[in-house]
């Protein structure tokens, strides 16, 4: 009996991370059999999240292992992050060795500022796919969008999906279900909406121009040096 090779995954933690798209795919990859998961930061100091709590990284960027799976969530801290070399010099060393080169909603333009996307089909957030030409990629709709070794998934949520996909990849379809049933992953939304396509317009419209209009702007300032 082959022993399962172990597969170290690194997480790019910053300050105004979406939890959610770090804890989310994190749940599901640290019960692959054989995942070894790191939390890399610019320093250990506690990295204060969007929702209003902190996450303690495991490694500052000095010391993180070398990823199998790099890992880089999104958040409204995006913005800021493309503006720190340290962030983007650890994304790019940490991508030549990797396995694979992964992303969580906005995570994608910090994949692309690294050079990651030239050429590449990419999704990201609904509110800013419109911007992933300004990384070269080739936007497209969808929860999980591969090309080649680089993997980039929509927002939020949509990280489980993106974990569950390189599980099956990795360990096989198999070992994906038993643990998408073990996390008990059976979406039942309340309201048919997580998307424009199938949200009410006036709720799109809404929350555009109270978040995301803005959000967008400042996002595509920070890839333009706007």
């Amino acid at each position: 009996m082959t022993d399962t090779p172990s597969t170290t995954v690194v997480f790019l933690l910053f300050p105004g991370i979406t939890q959610l798209d770090f804890t989310a795919p994190a749940q599901a990859l640290s019960r692959m059999p054989g995942a070894i998961l790191a939390g890399a930061a610019a320093s250990l100091d506690p990295i204060m999240t969007d929702s209003g709590f902190a996450i303690v990284p495991t490694h500052d960027f000095a010391g993180a292992p070398q990823a199998d799976i790099l890992c880089i969530p999104g958040g409204h801290g995006v913005a800021d992050a493309l503006r720190d070399a340290a962030t983007i010099d650890f994304i790019a060393r940490q991508a030549a060795g990797a396995q694979w080169v992964t992303s969580v909603c906005t995570g994608a333009f910090l994949l692309g500022r690294a050079g990651l996307l030239g050429g590449k089909r990419a999704t990201t957030h609904w509110a800013y796919t419109h911007l992933l030409p300004l990384v070269g990629a080739e936007a497209v709709k969808a929860r999980v969008v591969e090309d080649g070794h680089v993997v980039t998934s929509g927002g939020v949520t949509s990280g489980l999906d993106f974990a569950l996909t390189l599980i099956a990849r990795l360990r096989g379809d198999a070992v994906a279900q038993a643990i998408q049933l073990a996390i008990e992953y059976d979406p039942a939304p309340p309201f048919p909406g997580g998307h424009p396509d199938r949200a009410p317009k006036a709720i799109t419209a809404g929350l555009k121009e109270h978040v995301y209009d803005a959000a967008a702007a400042r996002m595509e300032a920070a890839l333009t040096g706007g």
